[in-house]
């Protein structure tokens, strides 16, 4: 079986423990006490670009991690386990095929070529046209959510969702370190711990089956795996791992394609 995703400055009783799990009852989720771990940590860079690969599937062989699969194609690891329905502990096996690519993923067709002069004779000079700009396409409103969404930190926002652009699936909202960082709705949390480079200590809420929030860079993670939580509850505490400032990284996800969260929250 293909290890877990390696852990940032994971310990070892915490990898022994994932590895246990997901031999014994692979799939599912452990629900147990509060986890609270503490980190510190400087900046690890920008978070992964991923280049969707329309098409293109990749076979875990032996040995293979999550991690190891998703950097070697540019695609972040958290992309690629929500592309392919992969919950946590993100266990893959060999001889697994991934898609690296989201299912609702459209390809946009090549432009039909030019047709050819006709043989014979002088070519005619084709008449100069003077280029256009090409209407900006409409954004389309956001979908409907039933989630009663709500800040899930007090801070400025530092940098926005891009739709298009995977350096910004979500927002960073500057704070102080040890501030609470609270649920941004009811659910239940599908995923807390280090494994996923680039978001430091991550917890995951799944509010229902469509729709997920994530909360990156903390310093303590006070929500296990399982534990169900309410909107406004405390779920961590700010911190900078992962980051190169004190802040939380933020995303929304509707069937694990991110959007844009200040569509969602009130206004304020």
């Amino acid at each position: 079986m293909a290890g877990v995703a390696r852990m940032t400055h994971g310990n070892v009783n915490r990898l022994v423990f994932l590895v246990l799990v997901a031999m014994a009852v692979a799939g599912l989720l452990a629900a147990c006490g509060t986890t609270k771990v503490v980190r510190e940590g400087g900046s690890r860079g920008a978070q992964r670009v991923s280049t969707p690969k329309p098409g293109a599937t990749a076979i875990v062989q032996r040995g293979d991690t999550l991690y190891r699969i998703a950097t070697s194609n540019g695609i972040s690891p958290l992309d690629l386990a929500m592309w392919n329905g992969i919950a946590p502990p993100y266990t893959i096996y060999p001889g697994q095929r991934l898609r690296l690519y989201p299912s609702r993923y459209v390809a946009q067709r090549p432009s039909t070529p030019p047709p050819r002069p006709a043989s014979g004779g002088s070519r005619a000079r084709s008449a100069v046209r003077p280029t256009q700009t090409p209407p900006r396409p409409t954004p389309s409103p956001p979908v409907s959510s039933s989630v009663a969404w709500r800040w899930p930190a007090d801070g400025q926002v530092v940098s926005r969702y891009a739709s298009g652009d995977p350096t910004r699936q979500g927002i960073d909202i500057a704070g102080n370190a040890g501030q609470p960082v609270r649920a941004a709705g009811d659910g239940v949390v599908v995923y807390s711990g280090s494994g996923l480079v680039g978001y430091g200590e991550l917890i995951i809420v799944k509010h229902d089956d469509q729709w997920l929030s994530a909360y990156g860079h903390n310093r303590e993670r006070l929500a296990n795996e399982g534990q169900r939580v309410t909107a406004g509850q405390q779920i961590a505490v700010m911190g900078r791992s992962g980051a190169a400032r004190d802040m939380l990284h933020f995303e929304i996800r509707y069937h694990g394609k991110p959007v844009d969260p200040l569509q969602y929250l009130p206004r304020r």
